[in-house]
């Protein structure tokens, strides 16, 4: 049985294939387009399922969308009629667009399939299950567990914003849903807007400039609780009301209302361009803090509703890997797994899934050592024959090894002498993070390379923190953790014995000063409060990487690299070798390995920018 999931429409347009419930291909159609966050029908993306399971439309025996348009189009209704007059101008805009596509969804899903070879005379079975079903299907579904708690948080679905669900063999019940206005997803996109960043991709922005606010400055618990008196009520069982006074995006067209977030906070609304100062790194420490204390509470609830050992987590907010790491840290579960692509690309997936096990009743299976996500290595690979065509149609001159030891000890080399390698391997990842087969490696030993990869590489804030990729036996010896962490979503501490000493007053220095202070031993991958987003990587699911990072181990006795994602601010992921050449001649990349070929920027012909890409690119 083949089952075609797709999302579209809002953002992070993705399809994913599944064949008697496994995981055969799924990838999001801005790596196809090159538009981040691509919200369009994902045509790339369902072309590429449905070509590497080898299928066309016609002969799937089911396509099934991500949620329930109406049911969206209910709730707008219902809600600019709860707050007129107000909205109107939000209102205008918005009606005409719903009546025109969104009322008539799967009229528009059948013509956009047709444009890729749907035959609309022998139909296939059309599904909607609703939005967080399909969120909650994507996370429990591939874990190894039998039975689980499923918490699902994100903006907002159809009417839920967070729910709560027991996962039992195949089948999900939905035990407590918490309804749109009130939404912790919404909370902290309102102040990853109010803070200058981009609603739908600047939150990661957000968590990572948390850490650079004081922990022990007063004004953080002003916030904090100015945030929890004035902006959000919140309830022993995680559920919060937020006074929507203070915000805009019911039924306006932003998120808060500036007057009243400016008067209750002592500042202005941060734009994009503007320095970033104490106080705004502290309000974002301060909306973090109550972020984890909703999600603490909501998987508390999560245990006490459904008695599980284990939890699975699905939504945009299990993003937000700091809060992923003190739900471990609170011992609330035994172990947890997060969908990687927990965001509405992964609503793709889950929504196959969800047909497969409730539509169809199929049985599920469990035997996994990690989950069945296949280390989400799920998009696109390449042949050497289109990487020596990529090289030819740019002159490009390159090192071709016979053997994957003699390649993975040069690039080891390589990094060790703090070069910045691009690594283009296999199968590109599904979600939002590179682990090794579209990435960007560095020497975690360096002091330099975070502010090189920032400045030179990815021409973004040189704030933000890079992650560890680290051999799944060796964990334990570099952080506070010894559990797995293959998609990058738990945020735990470097260890204590490769701390170094911080000088006095460090909580009260600038951000600039705190941010080149060296902290351990892996200053490269050690954020400014001593923890790190880890990636365990493990030699079953992505063994090109796992030996990479061995062959860096045997040089410089640390089995850990530094690992970013293959692209330049504002771009998507790279996919293809012809991306990743170009995004490798742009920067100030040194080396490209894909597959088995080597690139030396000094060897490569000049390169002509014709195409204005930083104007293309803004920042997220």
């Amino acid at each position: 049985m083949k089952i075609l999931g797709i999302s579209a429409f809002y953002h992070d347009s993705a399809a994913a294939l599944i064949e008697d419930g496994e995981i055969i291909a799924a990838a999001q159609e801005e790596r196809f387009t090159r538009k981040k966050h691509d919200p369009a029908f994902p045509s790339n993306a369902i072309k590429f399922c449905l070509e590497y399971g080898g299928t066309t439309l016609n002969e799937l025996d089911a396509i099934v969308f991500y949620d329930k348009p109406l049911l969206k189009f209910e709730r707008l209704l219902e809600t600019y009629y709860t707050f007129s007059p107000s909205g109107l101008k939000s209102f205008i805009t918005a009606i005409p667009v719903w009546i025109k596509e969104k009322m008539f969804l799967k009229r528009l899903i059948n013509e956009e399939l047709e444009k890729i070879g749907y035959d609309r005379k022998k139909p296939v079975k059309m599904l909607f299950p609703e939005h967080h079903l399909s969120h909650a299907a994507s996370a429990f579904y591939p874990s190894k567990f039998e039975k689980a708690a499923i918490l699902t948080i994100d903006g907002v679905g159809e009417w839920a914003t967070a729910s709560i669900c027991l996962g039992e063999g195949k089948d999900i019940s939905i035990l407590r849903e918490l309804r749109f206005p009130h939404s912790i997803g919404l909370l902290y996109s309102a102040f990853t807007y109010f803070l200058g960043f981009r609603v739908n991709s600047g939150e990661y922005k957000l968590m990572g400039l948390a850490p650079y606010g004081n922990p022990t400055a007063p004004e953080v618990d002003r916030y904090v609780e100015a945030i929890k008196k004035e902006v959000c009520e919140i309830k022993e069982d995680g559920s919060i009301w937020l006074n929507q006074a203070y915000f805009d995006y019911a039924t306006g067209l932003r998120m808060v209302n500036h007057e009243k977030f400016e008067a209750l906070f002592g500042m202005k609304k941060r734009e994009p361009e503007d320095e970033i100062q104490a106080h705004h790194c502290n309000l974002g420490l301060a909306i973090q803090r109550v972020t984890e204390d909703v999600v603490i509470l909501m998987a508390k609830e999560a245990k006490r509703l459904t008695g599980a050992n284990y939890l699975c987590m699905a939504g945009g907010v299990a993003l937000n890997c700091v809060a992923n790491g003190k739900i471990q840290k609170a011992n609330v579960f035994e172990e947890v797994f997060i969908q990687p692509a927990a965001g509405d690309a992964g609503g793709a997936l889950g929504a196959a899934l969800a047909a497969y096990h409730i539509s169809f009743a199929k049985p599920r299976h469990t035997n996994y050592r990690l989950d069945a996500m296949k280390g989400s290595y799920l998009g696109p690979t390449f042949s050497d024959l289109d990487v020596e065509l990529m090289a030819k149609k740019y002159n490009g001159i390159y090192q071709k090894f016979d053997n994957l030891t003699d390649m993975t000890d040069e690039v080891a080399k390589l990094l060790a002498s703090e070069n910045v390698v691009g690594w283009v391997q296999g199968r590109m990842e599904f979600g939002p993070r590179a682990l090794g087969g579209r990435s960007i490696l560095g020497d975690p030993r360096s002091t330099e390379m975070q502010k090189k990869l920032n400045l030179k590489i990815k021409y973004r804030e040189s704030f933000r923190p890079f992650a560890p990729s680290v051999l799944e036996e060796n964990v334990g010896d570099y952080f506070d953790y010894e559990g797995v962490s293959p998609y990058m979503l738990l945020v735990h501490p470097v260890a204590q014995n490769r701390r170094l000493k911080l000088p006095d007053g460090y909580d009260g220095l600038s951000l600039r000063d705190k941010l080149y202070h060296q902290r351990s031993d892996l200053p490269s991958v050690t954020h400014i409060d001593f923890s790190a987003r880890i990636q365990t990587v493990h030699q079953d699911t992505n063994p090109r990487y796992w030996q990479l990072i061995d062959s860096f181990k045997k040089l410089t006795g640390y089995g850990v690299v530094v690992n970013t994602s293959f692209n330049v601010r504002g771009e998507p992921i790279v996919n293809t070798p012809n991306d990743a050449y170009r995004c490798f001649m742009r920067t100030e990349m040194d080396y490209l390995a894909v597959g088995n070929y080597l690139f030396s920027k000094k060897n490569q012909p000049a390169w002509e920018d014709t195409d204005n890409w930083k104007e293309e690119f803004v920042l997220d």
